[in-house]
């Protein structure tokens, strides 16, 4: 199912729509600000295998998963002072920091080191759908096998065909992923320098 939301005033009876997905243990494709995401909601698990088996991606590799705002992060991850300062800084924004998980997180979400990578996009429609849900929700790359990312929604649509519920067009995305922080011990580290400016880490 290929539907378009506003990327700017997402039409509420939409993103209802995809949200009864996530509920039901659906998937979906939606936007953010760098790149379309394949997600569902962090607490079906069942739904959390099925996008590691679309990935073929090793389930010791954790997926990042997308919070609505620093509040909401704070509820999945322990959030030190520094950690917070830096983030009201820089999100919503095109960066996925790293943080130890808290224990609302699953389990299969956490690295061995149960830390998790945490995003709030510049994009009001993931925005909208993590707020309606109540949930934070898985966000990686909707990519070919090969590895490449995948930019037009109509496209994404065939690609997955009946192994997607939805797939959201929000519009037109440069596709640069996201730079990667981890925060841990009020350490910056640049683990991946993408969109996000990283020269205040380095």
């Amino acid at each position: 199912m290929l539907i378009s939301i506003n990327p700017k005033t997402p039409q509420e009876r939409l993103i209802k729509k995809a949200v009864e997905i996530l509920k039901e243990g659906g998937v979906i494709v939606y936007p953010t600000d760098t790149n379309y995401g394949i997600g569902c909601d962090i607490m079906n698990k069942k739904a959390i295998e099925n996008i590691y088996r679309l990935k073929q991606r090793s389930k010791y590799k954790p997926f990042s998963f997308i919070c609505s705002d620093l509040t909401n992060i704070s509820r999945y991850a322990k959030v030190t002072n520094y950690a917070y300062k830096t983030m009201k800084r820089l999100l919503p924004g095109t960066y996925t920091f790293v943080l130890e998980g808290s224990r609302l997180v699953p389990k299969i979400m956490l690295t061995k080191r149960k830390t998790a990578g945490i995003r709030v996009p510049d994009n009001n429609i993931c925005i909208a759908l993590v707020k309606d849900l109540g949930n934070p929700i898985i966000s990686t790359t909707a990519k070919t096998r090969e590895g490449e990312p995948l930019i037009n929604p109509s496209l994404i649509n065939d690609y997955f065909k009946y192994n997607i519920d939805m797939v959201i067009d929000g519009g037109p995305i440069k596709m640069t992923p996201s730079s990667v922080i981890s925060l841990i011990n009020d350490e910056p580290e640049v683990i991946r320098e993408g969109a996000g400016d990283v020269s205040i880490f380095q």
